[in-house]
């Protein structure tokens, strides 16, 4: 790096975090679990063509638990998560390339225990009388089935169903004297609109419009749940009179359940809780009868307690995700890391909470990123140009943890918003539910809004707002542009262009998701058209980038290529990059580069600047 700063546009400086540093250097952990003093944790690899694989920590060491030839995750409900667990020595996980349940006994070979059918299993428990599991059996020809079922880990079987009849079901949990606490709900609910606790089948708790999440018993028999009845996802205890607040506030116990397996609490031996609460975009960690627990983490997840102390995965604004062992007598010790190394704080943007007015006098959050590399300053009275994020779900969230993918931009000149808009989870359920009914027009006019705020302040360059996101966000991308007139180009990776096509090709879990966010058809059959960028191509008069895996069971493939066909036949330029054998979500470390590569260069080319080290991306039609 120079000792003095080099003169150059925004968006043109040369960054230490290449798009090929960030997909093969780094790695996912999720899913951290204790079995008296063995702790475990899933590792996404891209180097590894996405392979998810069990790591464990075990008499001072790291190694991986399984077998390389396996994969462990799960496509229950499509995106998976409870795909393993662990007890006594024993091993249950899921293995995704053929969907069969495998059991290892105490570090021996595993063995396969459900038939090579189209079966799907998630969500693990192990109980005295058996292995307890959510099945999804996908061989019929109408929807996949759903149930609770007990399978035998002495042989192969698909298992026998203990709880069935509902559309979808989640969190077997074996209590006291063989009882069985879990969630299940039905069309056209969500897990985030309506659940119900079930014990041994009956329903104990989860009036209309009510979601109960995560139930857990205590050691002294107590059931435990998550619920959002006061507005906010808080803990409760089961009790004669339907439930009692354990720490009752304006704050969230939890996320959006898009996948199984959540942990946002456990119940401790002593009979205490320790709990991760959100409020407020900041993470705490408390003891419910002790007080705060201190991580070291700005945004920790749930502590795991094992034997000898506490496993805490977690990340900082500064530093990427760890996994780090904090040990009863005040010691700490890192046993896995996102990336191998921490990044110059030099170089490192950190998210910014921002509010700002929006329509209907609302208020919209968003985490702001400005552009941050010491080697580089921009000529003077220029302004950064600016790339809005618009996460997925939509009933989901961004926070403002470490990110290589948002540094890979602001190390580069940009500045980058980060947009919780109105549905987004964090802020209690009468914010999420401000999207009900107005998926297209509340998100998008946030995320409209999150820009002009920027540029009004004089932060970004008002000339040069582009828009970006992936599934969900993809959508918001394409509405913002065929809808309002604020972006000069965007990206879609893997979005959605036909609302009505999605509603009709979607899988199970999202088939009726729309019926909340847009309305039930055919009744809402005219707003599923206005609201849809595939029919309204004509109005996006200005570049889009469309990333795509063929393999996408979500949004499928002909959804992208239909989109970026009716903008080149109106003379739109687009990119369009298909990417073989991947799904919803890049998992291969070539695609990530691939598609960070493409973006940065069709961005770069569009805002008229150069983009040094990255191959330049073809543009069809338009030119």
């Amino acid at each position: 790096m120079p000792e003095t700063p080099v003169v150059k546009p925004y968006g043109s400086w040369v960054s230490p975090l290449s798009a090929r540093r960030i997909a093969e250097a780094g790695v996912s952990l999720s899913a951290v679990r204790a079995d008296g003093q063995t702790l475990y944790w899933l590792e996404g690899r891209p180097r590894e063509r996405g392979r998810s694989v069990l790591m464990r920590y075990q008499n001072g060491a790291v190694d991986e638990a399984l077998p390389t030839s396996f994969d462990v995750r799960s496509r229950v409900h499509e995106y998976g998560g409870g795909a393993y667990a662990v007890h006594g020595g024993r091993i249950v996980f899921s293995h995704v390339l053929d969907g069969t349940v495998w059991l290892a006994r105490d570090g021996g070979e595993p063995r396969r225990i459900t038939p090579c059918e189209a079966l799907r299993y998630a969500d693990f428990a192990f109980a005295p009388e058996g292995i307890y599991a959510v099945r999804e059996d996908h061989r019929g020809s109408g929807e996949p089935v759903n149930s609770v079922v007990l399978l035998d880990p002495d042989r192969v079987g698909e298992g026998e169903s203990v709880c069935f009849g509902r559309d979808f079901y989640a969190a077997p949990r074996p209590g006291p004297e063989g009882r069985l606490a879990c969630i299940a709900w039905n069309h056209p609910d969500m897990p985030w609109d309506a659940t119900a606790l079930l014990l041994d089948g009956e329903i104990i708790a989860g009036r209309p419009g009510e979601s109960i999440l995560e139930p857990r018993w205590s050691a002294d028999g107590r059931l435990h749940y998550i619920s959002d009845r006061s507005g906010w996802w808080n803990l409760y205890v089961h009790n004669s009179e339907g439930g009692e607040a354990l720490k009752p506030m304006a704050a969230e116990f939890a996320g959006s359940p898009w996948s199984l397996g959540a942990q946002n609490y456990h119940c401790l031996a002593d009979g205490d809780l320790v709990a991760r609460f959100e409020r407020d975009g900041a993470v705490f960690v408390e003891r419910l009868r002790s007080g705060p627990f201190e991580t070291g983490f700005a945004r920790p997840a749930c502590p795991v307690p094992f034997s000898g102390g506490w496993a805490v995965l977690g990340a900082d604004t500064d530093r990427p995700a760890r996994l780090d062992l904090l040990r009863e007598d005040g010691g700490r010790e890192t046993l896995a890391r996102a990336v191998p190394d921490d990044p110059d704080p030099a170089f490192v943007s950190c998210g910014e909470a921002v509010s700002f007015p929006t329509s209907g006098d609302r208020t919209a959050h968003a985490w702001f990123y400005s552009p941050k590399n010491p080697g580089y300053v921009a000529p003077r009275d220029e302004r950064p140009p600016l790339i809005v994020r618009s996460h997925g779900g939509p009933t989901g969230a961004s926070d403002n943890a470490y990110s290589p993918a948002i540094q890979y931009w602001t190390t580069r000149g940009f500045a980058v918003v980060d947009v919780n808009y109105g549905g987004s989870t964090g802020y209690g359920r009468a914010f999420r539910q401000q999207l009900h009914g107005q998926w297209g027009v509340v998100d998008v006019d946030d995320c409209c809004a999150a820009a002009m705020w920027l540029a009004d302040t004089g932060k970004v360059d008002a000339n040069r707002l582009v828009v970006r996101g992936g599934s969900a966000g993809g959508y918001t991308t394409l509405a913002a542009l065929a809808f309002r007139d604020v972006f000069k180009a965007g990206a879609s990776h893997y979005g959605i262009g036909d609302l009505k096509a999605l509603a009709r090709d979607t899988h199970k879990f999202e088939s009726r998701y729309l019926d909340r966010l847009i309305g039930p058809l055919p009744e809402a059959d005219a707003v599923y058209d206005a609201r849809s960028p595939l029919l309204h191509a004509e109005h996006i008069s200005c570049p889009v980038i469309f990333l795509q895996g063929t393999e996408d069971k979500i949004v499928p493939p002909d959804q992208t290529e239909a989109m970026a066909a009716a903008l080149r036949a109106g003379g739109v330029p687009v990119a369009l990059l298909l990417f073989e054998g991947e799904g919803h979500g890049f998992r291969r470390s070539e695609n990530i580069v691939a598609a960070l590569e493409a973006e940065l260069s069709f961005f770069a080319r569009i805002l008229g600047f150069e983009a040094p080290d990255v191959p330049e991306v073809a543009l069809l039609g338009g030119e």
